[in-house]
């Protein structure tokens, strides 16, 4: 008879010098897993963005542990001692509001400083906000784009809305509630009113909300209501022959955008021209 394998390939968790990066839920505490409570409840300590939040964790399964802050303000003077921690031996969980660390907050460098002092990293598998709101629109989920916070500046904005108005692939963004409206307008703006998009609200929590439609819709339904909550926006890709027929429409709209961001006519045509792999004089004259 085969003997067979243990459930875990790996030795007694938590290992000594390790930095776990913990996925934690995005709204129903019910979603952590077995293996992350163990995680939490036996590492030397525990590094989240919000010590509140973890602490409702802490609350639900029945444990404690010592906690520290990590967040975008304090990073960049936490990851040192964090560093000299994990080297002296210990075992460090690090956990973000809601989800998996290091998409979208500062864990990423974190982590990337861990690694390359040759620092073991594993990652606790958890609850993530953009496939979930993904696989709940049964839009396209074998190729998407995953965008984040849009950029706050104007050009560099403006560049990546042009092209999610013209990409066959689905793209997923986060969104603060306070700006979603702003972001919506945006969307009309750039990839048309009728494009189809999902705006997934509370993902998980009791007043779930999954709203899919077209963007003029979707305005409508916002228009006027108290936005809570973090919000995830999945947008669906255009079809190829579309992207063919309007592809001189939407080149000279990126152009104009460009210019009119600041960027001089000779410079946007050189950008879009490498962009697209095309001709300067092409893009040039189609102003």
């Amino acid at each position: 008879m085969k003997n067979i394998p243990p459930l875990s390939h790996r030795k007694d968790e938590p290992e000594s010098k390790t930095l776990y990066v913990v996925g934690t839920p995005i709204g129903n505490l019910n979603d952590l897993s077995s293996r992350a409570i163990n995680i939490l409840k036996n590492v030397s300590l525990i590094a989240c963005e919000d010590t509140r939040q973890t602490k409702k964790i802490m609350e639900r399964y029945n444990f404690a542990n010592k906690l520290i802050s990590f967040n975008k303000n304090n990073s960049y003077k936490k990851i040192p001692p964090i560093l000299n921690y994990l080297e002296s031996g210990n075992s460090i969980a690090l956990v973000s509001d809601a989800g998996l660390p290091g998409i979208c907050d500062p864990g990423e460098d974190l982590i990337n400083r861990v690694k390359a002092n040759r620092i073991d990293v594993i990652c606790i598998p958890g609850p993530c906000a953009a496939l979930t709101a993904l696989v709940t629109s049964g839009m396209n989920s074998s190729r998407f784009i995953f965008e984040g916070f849009l950029p706050k500046k104007k050009i560099e904005r403006i560049k990546i809305l042009l092209e999610i108005s013209e990409s066959e692939k689905t793209t997923i963004l986060f969104e603060s509630p306070q700006r979603l409206n702003t972001l919506l307008e945006e969307l009309k703006k750039y990839c048309g009113g009728e494009r189809e998009i999902q705006v997934s609200r509370e993902l998980t929590k009791k007043f779930e909300e999954n709203i899919q439609t077209s963007v003029d819709r979707v305005i409508n339904f916002f228009k006027d209501k108290e936005i809570l909550g973090e919000i995830t926006i999945v947008i669906k890709g255009i079809e190829k022959q579309k992207n063919e027929n309007f592809n001189k429409i939407v080149l000279r709209e990126e152009l104009s955008e460009l210019i009119d961001a600041g960027l001089s006519l000779s410079a946007a045509s050189r950008y879009l021209a490498k962009k697209r792999n095309l001709k300067k004089s092409i893009i040039y004259n189609l102003h």
